[in-house]
């Protein structure tokens, strides 16, 4: 290529990388902001969205999530946006080095989700179990989000419905939540067992399939979400990884064409 091509090639990618990043930038503002305003005004959030918007099992609080991943991608937009306007070689190396942070521990974390599934589910059970026991019939909040769970999910408990023994939801109201047994009042233990363990005969394609567990827990239910999408997920896991190489590919290129200028 000519010199005036180049640097006209040079200038769109610069371009590019800018407005790019501008809109990583605002979009981390806007989910910064977003996770502030549910930190402080949690219920008023709710109340505008609905308590589906919250319902992720209170693994992770909501609020922390979007002021983490909001004040990341602020870092990681600042980052792109002025290293490339200014040409600055060192902010484009820290962008390429955050942004290879990132992709790496992304995919260190899908290695372990599908090396030690087991694993994650003790880790939860320690950490989710004991929330419920204390927390489920005492706190509104977390109760409406564990009850929303459970209904849309089709499923009771993180584990099974022995997730609730000798929980205050057991002690004050002597049983355990409908959703275990499908029912709208609480149920007792014996229905409760039937339900975890009542095997149905479906048909697929002309041929019986025996499918068990009518009420299974809500951590195995969303695997199984998982698993039947796995296409949607893997598509959208590679897209993200596809953005992320060729982000860490454009600022490179930036990089290595500034020691040419």
């Amino acid at each position: 290529l000519s010199p005036g091509a180049k640097m006209g090639c040079f200038t769109f990618i610069k371009v590019m990388m800018i407005l790019f990043n501008l809109a990583i930038f605002l979009s981390g503002g806007t989910l910064l902001g977003v996770g502030i305003w549910v930190k402080v005004d949690g219920e008023s959030f709710l109340h505008i969205f609905g308590t589906l918007s919250s319902s992720i099992l209170q693994v992770v609080n909501l609020a922390y999530l979007l002021i983490v991943i909001g004040a990341i991608l602020l870092v990681i937009g600042f980052l792109g946006c002025y290293g490339a306007q200014k040409e600055s070689k060192c902010l484009l190396m820290m962008f390429f080095s955050v942004v290879l942070i990132i992709f790496i521990a992304e995919v260190a974390a899908a290695v372990v989700a599908l090396i030690f599934t087991g694993l994650a589910e003790t880790l939860l059970t320690g950490l989710v179990t004991p929330l419920l026991k204390e927390k489920y019939g005492v706190n509104d909040t977390f109760t409406e989000i564990w009850n929303v769970t459970m209904t849309e999910v089709h499923c009771c408990g993180l584990n099974n419905y022995t997730d609730f023994n000798n929980s205050y939801f057991y002690a004050t109201r002597g049983g355990y939540p409908g959703q275990c047994c499908h029912m709208d009042t609480p149920c007792n233990a014996t229905l409760a067992a039937e339900m975890a363990v009542q095997v149905q005969i479906i048909t697929i394609s002309g041929h019986p399939h025996l499918c068990g567990c009518l009420v299974q827990g809500c951590f195995k239910q969303i695997l199984e979400e998982i698993r039947t999408n796995t296409g949607v997920a893997g598509g959208v896991a590679a897209g993200i990884a596809v953005l992320e190489v060729a982000a860490m590919a454009v600022s490179m290129y930036l990089y290595c064409q500034l020691d040419k200028k």
